[in-house]
C-alpha cells in the first residue's frame, strides 16, 4: 500500500511537515508585506497559527502538556476565524455574488481558508498524535 496514505508516514516525517508549515507562513509573510497580496485579517491569523504550529511541529518533546495546551488555543482561534472566512464565501455564494469556482481559485480566500482548515487540523493530529520520535 502507498504510504502516503498511512499516518505513519505522517509521523515519522513530522519535523520536516513542521519545517514546511514554516516556509508556507513565512513566505505568506514575505508576500503580504512585499504587497504581493492584499492585506488580509483573517489570513494574517490563520498563516501566523499554521507557522507557530509548524515551529511546534519540529521541537522535541510535542508530547508536553503545555505545548499541547498552547497548539489547542492557537488552533481554536485559527480554525474560528478561518471558518468563519469561509462561511462567508458561502454566504457571498448563496447571493449569488459569486460562483463556487472563481478564475483566480488558486488565490481566492474562500479557497485558502478551506486549505487553512485542513491544514491546521492536521497540525494538532500530528501534534496530539506524536509518540515524541
Amino acid at each position: 500500500m502507498n504510504k502516503l496514505f498511512e499516518l505513519d508516514f505522517y509521523l515519522d516525517n513530522i519535523r520536516i511537515l513542521g519545517i514546511i508549515a514554516i516556509l508556507v507562513g513565512v513566505g505568506t509573510w514575505v508576500m503580504e508585506l512585499t504587497d504581493l497580496v492584499y492585506v488580509c485579517p483573517f489570513c494574517r491569523a490563520q498563516r501566523t497559527v499554521i507557522l507557530i504550529l509548524g515551529i511546534f511541529m519540529t521541537l522535541p518533546n510535542t508530547g508536553h502538556f503545555i505545548l499541547r495546551y498552547v497548539t489547542c488555543i492557537l488552533a481554536g482561534y485559527a480554525l474560528v476565524v478561518a471558518s468563519n472566512q469561509h462561511f462567508r464565501g458561502w454566504v457571498a455564494i448563496q447571493r449569488g455574488e459569486r460562483g463556487l469556482i472563481t478564475e483566480n481559485w488558486w488565490i481566492d480566500s474562500w479557497t485558502l481558508s478551506f486549505f487553512a482548515i485542513c491544514i491546521i487540523t492536521a497540525q494538532v493530529w500530528l501534534i496530539f498524535l506524536n509518540k515524541n520520535k
